[in-house]
């Protein structure tokens, strides 16, 4: 006999699950990449993690809203995360070959910052952990470079190489992210063959026929809720309040007594 709340005389109300997650930061190189650079002094801004949190956030909302352009954005953003972990991992297999050099008699430990930075994650989006990840193993890589050089195993040049290497590929998955605009379209235009379907394939291209239907979608898609924003009526969040949307966090790791700044040598 299946059991039911109601009948035993109350009723379950459940909230929804929560659960306490932080990211701990080792190196500058890292915190940098999680908080991007502002625009000034004639230099464009670069979106930190924060901000490309944000940015899938917005992303999912419209494909949740059955936006097919937003769903073929998730497509190549899950492609280029798929990539740029490949080049990370690159990264990782040449410096493995670095260290290797190590001579079996020194013992050398791992490369930690004594006062590393623990930042709450906010993340609503898989993507965003996804890019957390990433922005993991480019903070491990950071250490390891930096310990190479310090014993004598890589020389500065190539150290400063790999280290802007790993940065540069989150720089690019970013840097997608950012490209992205609202079509403001849904499959249901392209059905009717309306004003608005006609408007986003001149904006934005042509949509491959099995995205358009539906049929492929990211594996990370948000289930599509059948509800059509129409014409002049507003969301209830506007595009800068989904991009405020992930707290950001300034970061400052700490200095050593005589000012030499930790996580490098």
């Amino acid at each position: 006999m299946a059991w039911n709340a109601q009948s035993d005389g109350f009723q379950l109300n459940l909230g929804p699950l929560r659960s306490d997650k932080k990211l701990t930061l080792h190196t500058h190189h890292a915190a940098r990449v999680w908080h991007g650079r502002p625009a000034g002094e004639g230099k464009n801004g670069i979106i930190g993690l924060s901000g490309f949190v944000a940015l899938m956030n917005k992303i999912t909302r419209m494909a949740e809203r059955d936006d097919p352009y937003a769903d073929l954005w998730m497509i190549q953003i899950q492609e280029k995360l798929e990539s740029s972990k490949s080049e990370l991992e690159d990264i990782k297999a040449r410096l493995d070959q670095s260290m290797s050099r190590l001579p079996e008699a020194l013992s050398v430990g791992e490369n930690v910052n004594v006062h590393p930075v623990t930042l709450p994650v906010f993340i609503n989006s898989p993507f965003g952990f996804l890019a957390v990840y990433l922005l993991i193993t480019y903070d491990d890589i950071v250490r390891r470079l930096l310990l190479a050089h310090h014993t004598a195993l890589m020389g500065r040049r190539d150290m400063e190489i790999w280290i802007n290497a790993g940065g540069k590929v989150l720089r690019s998955l970013f840097g997608l992210a950012q490209r992205y605009k609202v079509a403001g379209v849904t499959r249901d235009d392209f059905i009717t063959k309306n004003a608005v379907a006609r408007d986003a394939r001149e904006k934005f291209g042509e949509l491959p026929q099995d995205i358009l239907e539906g049929i492929r979608r990211s594996e990370y898609a948000p289930p599509i809720v059948q509800r059509r924003i129409r014409h002049g009526q507003h969301d209830e969040r506007s595009d800068e309040d989904l991009l405020s949307s992930a707290p950001d966090v300034e970061i400052a790791l700490p200095e050593a007594p005589g000012g030499e700044r930790y996580g490098s040598f």
